[in-house]
C-alpha cells in the first residue's frame, strides 16, 4: 500500500490494538472467538481506523485517545463483512483471497461471531480508557457508531442494496444505496476522531462530513470499477443467483469512462475540503495520503 510512513505506522498500531482486545476475550478456545480472531486480523485496507487515527492527528489528539475508537469501528466493520458474505446475502467464499468465515467456521457461528464483534465494539467504546475525552464526547461516539451502522446507516444501506438486485435502478437510488452502506462508516470514522477532539473537533464535523461524504462516495465507484476491470480469476467467488453481480454499479449506468471522472470529480472535492481545513493551520497530510488512496488501490 502506498500509504507515508505515519499511515504504515498507525497500520502497525491499529493490528496490535485490535490483537490485544481480542486477546482478553474469554471462552479462547471456542469456535465462536476464533472466528472473530480470524475475521478481525485476516487483514484489510484498515482505512476506517486509519481516518480516526488521521482526523484525530490533525486535532493533535493523542493517539493513545484514538485507539479504542479506531479499534472499535474496525470490529464494527468486520461484523458487517461477515453478515454481508452470508449465503443468505451475498453468499461469497473468498474474502481478502481467504475463505470467508461461514466457509471456514460454519454459518451458525459465523453469525454469532458478527453479533459478538458488533457489541464488541461498543464494549470498547464504553469500559477503555480514553484519556482526554469527557464523558459528553463518549457518549456521542457510542451515538455515532450506532447511527452509522444501523437503519440510519449500514443496516438500512444493506435492505436498499438487496430489494434492488435484479433491478436497475437510478443513479440517484445507486448513491443513496452506497451513502448508507458504505459512506455511513467512513463518515462515522471521521466523526469519531474529531469527537475526541472536544468542541474543536465537533465544529469541524460540518467540513470534515463533506470529506468523508466524498471519500466514502468515491470508494464505492472505485470498487465498481476494480469489479469490471480486475482479471476474473482475481475476483471474488460469488456464487448466489442475484448476488453482486446482478446489482447496478457505476459502469452500468454511466459507463466506465463518466465513473472514472467521477472518482476524480469525487477525489478534487475532497482535496477543497482539506484546503479549507489547512487554510485554518491543520496539518492535513494523512487524510489527504487516505484520499489518495482510495482512488489509485488496485484491491
Amino acid at each position: 500500500m502506498s500509504f507515508n510512513v505515519s499511515l504504515n505506522s498507525y497500520f502497525n498500531r491499529i493490528n496490535v490494538v485490535l490483537t490485544d482486545y481480542l486477546s482478553k476475550l474469554p471462552l479462547k478456545r471456542t469456535p465462536l472467538v476464533q472466528a472473530m480472531e480470524y475475521s478481525v486480523l485476516l487483514g484489510g485496507k484498515r482505512l476506517r481506523p486509519l481516518l480516526v487515527y488521521a482526523t484525530g492527528n490533525m486535532l493533535h489528539v493523542k493517539d493513545v485517545s484514538l485507539d479504542a475508537p479506531a479499534a472499535a469501528i474496525e470490529c464494527m466493520h468486520a461484523y458487517s463483512l461477515i453478515h454481508d458474505d452470508l449465503p443468505a446475502i451475498d453468499n461469497d467464499v473468498l474474502r481478502r483471497d481467504q475463505a470467508t468465515c461461514h466457509y471456514k467456521f460454519g454459518e451458525d457461528i459465523a453469525i454469532l461471531a458478527g453479533d459478538a464483534l458488533q457489541t464488541l465494539s461498543f464494549s470498547i467504546l464504553i469500559n477503555s480508557k480514553i484519556p482526554g475525552v469527557v464523558l459528553e464526547n463518549r457518549i456521542s461516539m457510542l451515538s455515532e457508531l450506532a447511527h452509522a451502522s444501523g437503519v440510519t446507516g449500514m443496516c438500512g444501506g444493506q435492505i436498499l442494496d438487496l430489494i434492488s438486485e435484479g433491478q436497475q435502478i437510478s443513479i440517484d437510488n445507486l448513491e443513496r444505496i452506497h451513502q448508507h452502506k458504505t459512506g455511513a462508516l467512513i463518515r462515522s470514522a471521521v466523526r469519531l476522531g474529531a469527537l475526541t477532539a472536544g468542541d474543536i473537533g465537533v465544529d469541524l464535523i460540518p467540513d470534515l462530513d463533506k470529506f468523508s461524504n466524498a471519500i466514502g462516495l468515491a470508494f464505492q465507484v472505485k470498487d465498481d470499477i476494480l469489479d469490471v476491470t480486475k482479471d476474473n480469476n482475481s475476483l471474488p467467488q460469488r456464487t448466489r443467483p442475484g448476488s453482486r453481480w446482478r446489482k447496478s454499479t457505476y459502469p452500468e449506468l454511466i459507463g466506465l469512462d463518466n465513473s472514472r471522472a467521477k472518482i476524480k470529480d469525487l477525489y478534487n472535492k475532497s482535496l477543497s475540503i482539506l484546503e479549507i481545513l489547512s487554510k485554518q493551520k491543520y496539518n492535513t497530510t494523512m487524510l489527504q495520503a487516505l484520499a489518495s488512496f482510495i482512488i489509485t488501490r488496485d484491491q
